[in-house]
């Protein structure tokens, strides 16, 4: 095959002298193809700021994601594996190196992951003022640090790990306002309870608490909140998932004892006063001094659904900060006419509605303190 040379690389001998004209225009055509024909080089799309080991956590990889929404994933000695942390930036995070930031923890519900990228709800990623920081907390962690820590789902802190080391973690790596005021807690389902209960065992950490759809009343009272948490530890619903989805939302791992969490849940064992302790709506008194936001729905008023138990358990969290005299946001949405996409269940559009409700608000409350 015969090679044929660019033009711009024919040497200037070759374009004849009597011919100034023509000599002319291919020094043009040269100098354009110069400029033109070159590759293009265009600057590499900025990635995820770099995060260094420290409190206890080890990364594993390189940050995964944009800029702005990316998952680190480590790992600790207090809980047993690898722990994806989903973090989501304000866009101008990158353009502003002198602003701090305020920063949101949210607790995502049983059977998820922060590598689910779905857990970005639209509200989270539209935020303009703050970061927000999705940790692992296990398929069916419940933000605590387990009683029983031989089980086999090994050593399972995951309070020590969110409390002790992601907070200061993305405090050391991240541009945020290291101090109360600007730090919020929230969460949904299993998530909401964490909320609660991280808002009322540390309040020196937290100035905001949300609350999306919460096992808010693990007493005996409401036995079937408690027996959730149960079917979620001794993982009753795994037959139900076969063998052709390995990421079945009714398979929490391997199946735990009953007491494995928060010790016997039957108050004959006289171990009542562990679930009492962690009650979220025993322990609103907790949250003197903090913004209190609550939303649920009714689902529909099924028993089938989550959120018609949710919607009681709510409640009486409320009914808890209504005798305190404590001034609180409360929403419930019933069926979810109104809110958004939402049909009142334990379901995401009725959560994204919320949050577009809380975000805002959250963002204001940041403002105002600063």
């Amino acid at each position: 095959m015969r090679s044929v040379l660019p033009t711009r690389l024919l040497p200037a001998r070759l374009v004849p002298a009597r011919f100034p004209r023509a000599k002319a225009a291919v020094a043009s055509l040269a100098a354009a193809l110069l400029l033109l024909g070159a590759p293009s080089v265009h600057a590499a799309a900025p990635g995820p700021p770099d995060m260094a080991d420290g409190f206890g956590l080890t990364r594993v990889g390189a940050p995964a994601g944009t800029a702005t929404n990316f998952v680190v994933t480590v790992k600790t000695p207090e809980v047993q594996g690898e722990h994806r942390i989903r973090i989501l930036l304000p866009a101008d995070y990158a353009a502003n190196p002198a602003e701090r930031y305020p920063v949101l923890y949210f607790l995502h519900g049983a059977s998820d992951d922060p590598a689910n990228p779905n857990l970005a709800y639209p509200a989270l990623t539209a935020a303009k003022s703050m970061i927000t920081v999705i940790p692992d907390g296990g398929r069916r962690g419940w933000y605590a640090n387990w009683l029983d820590q031989s089980t086999a789902a090994g050593a399972q802190n995951w309070e020590n790990f969110h409390i002790n080391q992601v907070i200061p973690f993305i405090d050391a790596n991240l541009r945020t306002l290291a101090d109360k005021k600007a730090r919020a807690i929230a969460g949904l389902s299993m998530g909401g309870f964490g909320s609660l209960h991280y808002a009322q065992a540390h309040p020196e950490l937290f100035s905001q608490v949300g609350a999306l759809s919460p096992a808010a009343d693990l007493s005996v009272r409401h036995a079937v909140m408690r027996a959730a948490v149960v079917a979620t530890l001794t993982n009753v619903g795994a037959p139900l998932c076969g063998t052709s989805n390995p990421a079945c939302s009714l398979d929490f791992g391997p199946a735990v004892s009953s007491d494995a969490a928060f010790g016997s849940p039957y108050p004959v064992f006289n171990a009542d006063w562990r679930w009492n302790e962690v009650d979220p709506s025993a322990h609103m008194d907790r949250l003197a001094g903090m913004g209190i936001s609550l939303y649920t729905g009714n689902g529909n008023g099924r028993p089938a659904d989550p959120e018609f138990w949710v919607q009681s358990a709510t409640e009486h969290a409320k009914d808890s900060l209504d005798r305190l005299g404590y001034p609180y946001h409360y929403v419930d949405y019933g069926n979810g006419a109104g809110w958004g996409q939402c049909n009142g269940g334990h379901s995401y559009s009725c959560w994204a509605q919320d949050l577009t409700d809380f975000v805002p608000r959250l963002e204001a409350a940041f403002a105002a303190a600063a």
